[in-house]
């Protein structure tokens, strides 16, 4: 059994990572004020002491403890570390994910040490964004200064205001729609503090409304956090590390891509060569800003260069390329160009069993290495972290070579020879992740999700593929609950039927190109290992919208669907794809009889056509 500490964003999160399971687990809350859409977890309210968390883990059979609650809940964070440290209980923090600390903010680690530096300043007019909880801990400040606080618009709050004996006059209250800069300007602080809590705090928003304002701001760091704790900053650290620590808890263990597998590997590589230090592990930033680890199997150090291993675990996904060895070279060479500040340039070449691209359409030059924009760009970005500007000196770019070495046998066994790819494998991943592919695990979890989705209340449940298309979804349907947006995968027509039995009545279908020329076709179950995209039956398409002979005949030439959006004229644009998406209708209508469907067509670009 699982136990959570939330009633944050994160804890949320942490819930909805949790319920994939379809297991029952605790989640734990000081007040009862946060609404949290859950199948399996059972909701606790009030604070614990270590006695009574002591007791209810040994009763409750607790085997791992998830600590999601405010970065600042110190005496929480006091009770959760001495348990764990009894019933050697393994505790995993989700923490939020921070920015790059910024210079011109006056940073302080404590209240005391902010007080001091407030007086220093000479701050005469100060905006407190750092809770009501923190009016006790500023009085010393506040007695003397004039100084605001603003909190959230409840009893409860007013009340802990009133016992400190804070002028009631100079509260302020949370908004639902805060609009910081017209505060700051109205107000006119001499200065604002705040707590390091984070993007999902709006750390970074209040700072720069702040800055535009050109008002100093003070900021207490976040506290530091146990080192027996495992910290992840997001869904899949959170995932992955439950895999690892409760082995059988998820029916399946998600696994990692081939371009993050690169990514590691460069990192580590990188690391290595400019600090000497051998890494068994990397550290590495997601397409989403989260991060993982990854296991580093091997490091090999030459004259020059770098090389480390990393081996691929597709987790219980049936991927042909599970156990192959990532490989990635890395050496600095002089910079071609660029001055002192500059970011190094990031050289990217393929070696042994990594493809080499012969055809247009897969969005890389003829001839280059089949290693995708996604990865290209997450190697860039994490080895930039690293080595952010060019140093005193001579000016470095950074090459690294990936190599797989087996990997032209093993695309034998995959679309690449088909789709131009010859001489190896692709190194891929839009996410990072790979979601285990089991068809009756991965059915049993749309359901769990569509089941949640209904218990949330959302007035629409908006089904969707995977990340790059519901990031586009989530910003078309703004105001729904994160619980409303449901990965179908490829299981179209079983999402549907689950829709449909559940009874849910607004549904959106978010579709990418390459699916709805499956779908259209009549293949509600679209996953590439079994349907390939119809040329023909694209050609018949275009005849039928009234498109030119020109561009039916030039149909026949495509390596892949979302060449489509290029190669069809704009003009013919409206009724090549109504066209499409009236044939989607048509297949899925029917299995949403009592409901309404809407099926929505996004590109690569995020746009959307209905």
């Amino acid at each position: 059994m699982i136990l959570i500490f939330g009633g944050t964003t994160e804890g949320r999160k942490a819930v909805e990572v949790i319920d994939q399971a379809g297991k029952p687990f605790y989640y734990s809350t000081k007040e009862n004020l946060q609404e949290v859409s859950s199948l399996h977890g059972i909701r606790l309210s009030g604070a614990m002491d270590a006695t009574a968390l002591t007791d209810f883990c040994k009763e409750k059979d607790i085997r791992l403890l998830v600590d999601a609650a405010h970065p600042f809940a110190e005496q929480l964070r006091q009770t959760i570390a001495g348990v764990s440290e009894r019933l050697q209980l393994p505790v995993i923090r989700y923490d939020r994910i921070y920015p790059q600390r910024d210079s011109a903010v006056i940073w302080c680690r404590d209240y005391p040490d902010a007080i001091d530096r407030l007086q220093k300043q000479q701050v005469t007019r100060l905006l407190a964004l750092t809770g009501v909880q923190t009016i006790r801990k500023l009085k010393p400040f506040w007695q003397h200064t004039d100084t605001w606080f603003r909190i959230l618009d409840r009893e409860g709050s007013r009340d802990i205001a009133a016992r400190q004996g804070f002028p009631k006059e100079r509260l302020l209250f949370y908004q639902t729609e805060n609009n910081d800069s017209g505060l700051f300007g109205m107000l006119r602080p001499s200065a604002i503090i705040l707590k390091e809590s984070g993007t999902s705090g709006g750390f970074t928003e209040k700072v720069k409304a702040a800055q535009e304002n050109n008002i100093p701001v003070f900021a207490i760091e976040r506290p530091a956090m146990p080192d027996e704790f495992y910290t992840v900053d997001g869904k899949h650290g959170l995932r992955r590390t439950i895999e690892r620590l409760l082995p059988g808890f998820y029916p399946l263990r998600t696994g990692i891509t081939t371009g993050s597998c690169a990514t590691a590997a460069a990192v580590a590589a990188l690391k290595t060569l400019l600090t000497g230090k051998e890494e068994r592990e990397a550290l590495i930033t997601l397409p989403d800003g989260e991060t993982i680890v990854v296991p580093v199997s091997q490091t090999e150090m030459k004259e020059d260069a770098v090389s480390c291993t990393v081996i691929k675990d597709s987790g219980d996904d049936a991927d042909v390329t599970n156990g192959a060895a990532v490989i990635a070279d890395v050496r600095l060479l002089p910079a071609a160009t660029g001055e002192a500040g500059a970011p190094p340039a990031v050289i990217i070449t393929g070696g042994e069993g990594v493809g080499r691209v012969t055809l247009p359409g897969l969005g890389l030059e003829i001839g280059d290495p089949a290693i995708n924009a996604a990865p290209r760009k997450m190697i860039t970005e994490n080895l930039r972290a690293i080595y952010p500007a060019q140093r005193p000196g001579t000016p470095h770019d950074i090459e690294v070579r990936i190599a797989v070495p087996g990997g032209e046998e093993i695309a034998q066994r995959t679309f690449n020879p088909r789709l131009g790819v010859v001489g190896g494998i692709s190194i891929i991943g839009t996410s990072g992740i790979v979601q285990p592919f089991s068809v009756e695990a991965f059915i049993s979890s749309i359901r769990k999700s569509m089941e949640v989705a209904r218990a949330s209340g959302a007035t629409r449940v908006v089904i969707n593929s995977g990340a790059k298309s519901e990031k586009y979804l989530r910003n078309y349907y703004a105001g729904l609950p994160d619980a409303a947006f449901v990965h179908y995968g490829n299981y179209i027509g079983e999402t549907l039927n689950i829709a449909s039995g559940l009874g849910i009545g607004q549904v959106t279908l978010g579709i990418m190109i390459g699916k709805a020329v499956k779908l259209a076709e009549g293949h509600l179950d679209t996953h590439s290992k079994k349907i390939t995209m119809n040329k023909a039956f694209l050609t018949s398409i275009a005849r039928q919208a009234g498109c030119s002979g020109e561009t039916a005949e030039a149909i026949g030439s495509i390596t892949l669907a979302r060449e489509l959006w290029t190669l069809i004229p704009a003009k013919e644009h409206p009724s090549f794809f109504s066209l499409l998406i009236r044939l989607c209708h048509e297949r899925c209508d029917p299995l949403l009889p009592e409901g309404a469907l809407t099926i929505l067509l996004v590109n690569e670009d995020g746009g959307i056509i209905q």
